[in-house]
Order: structure tokens, then C-alpha cells, then sequence
């Protein structure tokens, strides 16, 4: 009898390992989806910028998207909004990633995809080019392009960091753009 209750609980404990073993595997998905870097989306025709609605297909300029861990990313028509939503104090949601258009790759005018990491480009601030709010940054994956850029344009390039509050304040907006009464 003592062996037939020693086969039983060894059986348990076999099932229990194999149950469990089953249960780490059906959620290593769900981990690896964790782990894995967000993926920048691409606007469709309708997309419209969280902070004033406009629809980012129908301006210049680069585009930026931000991502959270849960739910859909947000996106802006213009990176002084996006830097605007960025280094604002009342934001306390962290992004898990964020995106930028590199405008090295594709036409300011009508820029399409070619997305890449925000905190890794370089910028180009205070050039003569207008995105959809008036004067706007530029970005790019490479220092070269951004330096080209900043010569033809005129600007001047900086990194992620270096930019501050007092470079993306939106007071005024709209009010003080003169291209916006035309």
C-alpha cells in the first residue's frame, strides 16, 4: 500500500510540474510582446493630432508619434507640439517610445514614413522651414543631413536633450502666426 501511495504522489507532482511548465509557456507571448520595442505606425488619410485635431496628411513638415504601454500612440502635426507634450510638467504618463520623421529620407512638403527614433535624431532648430503651427523643427538620422540641412535652411542642430521648454512654447499659437490669416 505504502508503494501504491508513493507512485500516486509522484504522479501528482509529475502532472503538477507539467501543468505548471504549461502555464509559464502560454505566457511567454505575453512577455515577449512586453520586451519587444514599440513600432512606429504610419498615419493613415484621417489621422488627426491629439492636441488640435488637425489631420497630419495635410501639412508639411515631419510628423511625431508617441508610444505608451498600453493603448493607441498619439500623434502630432508638428514637433514643437510634440516637444510641447514631451517636456511639459503635467505629463506623467512615460512614453515607451517616440518617434520623429526623418526629413533626410522623404519630402518636407508631403513627408511619408521613413520614422525613426526620437531620441537619437538630430534636430535642426530655428530654420526658415514652416511645419503645419508655423516654424517648426527638423529631424534626421544623420548629423551630416541635419548639418546640410541647417546651411541651406539656416538653424542650427542639436541633439534630443538640449531641447528645453522655452524652445517649444506654444503661447500665442495660432494668434501670432501671420501665415495663418492668408
Amino acid at each position: 500500500m505504502k508503494t501504491i501511495n508513493t507512485a500516486r504522489r509522484q504522479s501528482l507532482r509529475t502532472s503538477l510540474q507539467w501543468a505548471g511548465a504549461l502555464a509559464l509557456l502560454a505566457l511567454l507571448p505575453a512577455c515577449n510582446r512586453a520586451m519587444q520595442p514599440a513600432l512606429a505606425l504610419e498615419p493613415g488619410s484621417d489621422t488627426a493630432c491629439v492636441l488640435d485635431g488637425m489631420v497630419l496628411k495635410e501639412f508639411p513638415g515631419p510628423k511625431g508619434q508617441v508610444h505608451y504601454a498600453e493603448g493607441a500612440p498619439d500623434f502630432y502635426c508638428d514637433l514643437i507640439e510634440l516637444f510641447t507634450a514631451l517636456l511639459m510638467p503635467e505629463q506623467k504618463r512615460p512614453p515607451s517610445a517616440v518617434f520623429v520623421q526623418d526629413m533626410g529620407k522623404t519630402d518636407w512638403d508631403h513627408p511619408e514614413a521613413n520614422w525613426i527614433d526620437a531620441k537619437t535624431a538630430f534636430y535642426v532648430t530655428g530654420s526658415r522651414k514652416r511645419g503645419s503651427m508655423g516654424p517648426t523643427f527638423g529631424s534626421f538620422s544623420s548629423q551630416l543631413d541635419a548639418e546640410n540641412f541647417a546651411k541651406k535652411e539656416g538653424g542650427q542642430t542639436m541633439r534630443f536633450a538640449q531641447i528645453t521648454p522655452d524652445m517649444v512654447n506654444l503661447t500665442g499659437g495660432v494668434a501670432h502666426d501671420a501665415t495663418m490669416s492668408r
